[in-house]
């Protein structure tokens, strides 16, 4: 009774500085939108995260595993709320600062139905606001995370669905407006709603505004920087999918050459691969560590795994090898052009688009074209052409992809950040490295004065894999937006269980962590940055 008397004096004492107290926010006057819950959240444990909506995966073919069915991602639950039944006991909660949580319900279009999310310290705001954002198709606010770790740090903060429910890319048949919605608008007026609601409740608009995400996420932070140049001050965008019509274009480009059972490759296999590509190029930077730091220069032959008879699990069919190649290989039309980069070596034991043996490709990949492009439910992927339904997809759906001209986000003193994990598998590497050199041509600029790339040994995509995928990207940001220092070599960890079992610097491209000949290997300390030779 005590504790409650207490959050209820001091949170009064709060909100008399504020502007507009919390429960007064439904007065503030928001164009196309409605306000659909406002609460005052005390204090204490976080809801659990929700489970993230995904798209279903293609129908199993005869004889596998069907997938697990889509889980949407619903609003936040009581604090003390627990998901499941006989699992796992639930981790240690989160414990967060009270804040003034409003959701909302946005139409800026006569087809749009946007939803959204901010959330606003009660007390010891940082004057700044921070945003998250999602991941494939969406359909869910899936930035929660980021937006705890962000409340607890001072800020206010959203995230928006996007503007559909449930990320199947079906949501698109018939409704071109919530195509636009998922392209970009539904960020922008999440926005604007945020800043507006902000404004009123804390009687001033932030002093510094920063985007954090990756995947999609990144496609959204890099879309804002360029559509909108004014939305963000700084953006930290990790293994983006800035090009959407030619990443899926290279995933369809795979996925109906390899749909024959003799194409797929067992998990087994794949695996003798990777070990075979680090035995010949692991230790070619100096360190023997499973770690790649560069593949591009890694000159593995996969042919030299051909099975000389029966096939076994450490050898490749030649079926299997073609495969393999096509993996490696990057998607170019008939006159040479390049579409999209392949995969790198290294990081073969998770390409799941050679061991996964589906009925049809993955609507993830296969909705921008059967829905986004063509609008039919009916398309048959069978007939995918390559240079016919990339140059489609990029006339009615162009929208989606991310530019490099950043020219205007560059001249108003925006800074970027991005990474890329080299082991990602759902986004080839190598684009990011050609966004960033595309970026920095068009703008004409020096990039060490705003933009900076760091490619990660090792990382999967967004994270996870062997390499150090644990970094603090605010902490990065922050310094080079508000005292001007740029970062440079980045100490990022690779934690297994709850131990840092290694430490390694991130160097901005095209520097890599070079050995310094003494010390652990799995020490930040043992490494320099250098230029590659």
């Amino acid at each position: 009774m005590l504790r409650a008397f207490l959050f209820l004096a001091s949170g009064s004492l709060t909100l008399a500085l504020a502007q507009t107290p919390c429960d007064n926010l439904k007065s503030v006057s928001l164009p196309d939108a409605t306000i659909t819950a406002l609460e005052l959240v005390p204090a204490g444990p976080a809801p659990p995260l929700p489970a993230p909506a995904r798209a279903p995966d293609a129908a199993p073919a005869d004889g596998a595993p069907a997938a697990p069915a889509e889980v949407e991602a619903p609003g936040p639950r009581a604090p003390g709320a627990r998901g499941g039944r006989g699992g796992a006991p639930a981790a240690p909660p989160v414990i967060l600062p009270a804040y003034c949580r409003v959701a909302l319900t946005l139409k800026p279009s006569t087809d749009s139905d946007i939803k959204m999310e901010v959330w606003m310290p009660a007390e010891s705001w940082n004057n700044k606001f921070e945003m998250a954002g999602n991941g494939g198709w969406a359909g869910s606010i899936q930035g929660f995370a980021v937006m705890r770790q962000a409340l607890r740090e001072g800020y206010a903060t959203a995230g928006t669905d996007a503007g559909h429910t449930g990320s199947d890319p079906k949501f698109s048949l018939g409704h071109p407006e919530k195509l636009v919605d998922f392209a970009y608008r539904s960020v922008h007026e999440t926005v604007l709603k945020s800043k507006a609601l902000i404004k009123a409740y804390y009687g001033h608009d932030p002093k510094l505004s920063y985007w954090n995400s990756c995947s999609t996420g990144g496609r959204e932070g890099l879309m804002e920087a360029q559509k909108y140049p004014a939305d963000f001050d700084a953006v930290i965008a990790g293994a983006p999918a800035n090009y959407q019509t030619h990443l899926h274009a290279w995933d369809m480009m795979v996925a109906t050459a390899v749909r024959k059972d003799d194409s797929f490759v067992s998990t087994a296999k794949l695996n003798a691969l990777n070990k075979a590509v680090m035995e010949a190029c692991d230790a070619a930077d100096g360190v023997k560590d499973g770690l790649l730091n560069d593949p591009r220069k890694c000159k593995f032959d996969p042919a030299t795994l051909l099975c000389k008879g029966e096939s076994k699990d450490d050898c490749l069919t030649p079926a299997e090898l073609e495969s393999v190649k096509l993996v490696y290989s990057p998607a170019k039309r008939k006159d040479g052009t390049l579409i999209f980069p392949g995969k790198e070596p290294g990081s073969e034991s998770t390409w799941t688009m050679l061991s996964q043996r589906t009925a049809a490709p993955a609507a993830l990949s296969m909705g921008t074209f059967q829905y986004a492009t063509y609008q039919d439910a009916n398309w048959n992927w069978r007939n995918f052409d390559l240079d016919r339904d990339t140059a489609a997809a990029d006339e009615k759906f162009g929208y989606v992809n991310a530019t490099a001209d950043l020219t205007a986000f560059k001249n108003r003193g925006g800074k970027l950040v991005l990474y890329h994990g080299w082991n990602d598998t759902g986004i080839s590497p190598e684009n990011t490295i050609n966004l960033y050199n595309a970026i920095v041509q068009k703008t004409g600029s020096k990039p060490d004065n705003w933009i900076k790339l760091y490619m990660i040994p090792g990382m999967g995509h967004c994270q996870g894999g062997p390499g150090t995928d644990q970094f603090n990207k605010m902490a990065i940001i922050e310094r080079w937006r508000e005292a001007n220092t740029a970062p440079e070599a980045v100490i990022a960890a690779h934690v297994t269980g709850n131990n840092v079992t290694m430490t390694r610097p991130l160097c901005p491209y095209p520097q890599v962590a070079t050995y310094n000949g003494v010390g652990s290997t799995n020490d930040a300390a043992s490494f320099s940055c250098k230029a590659p030779k």
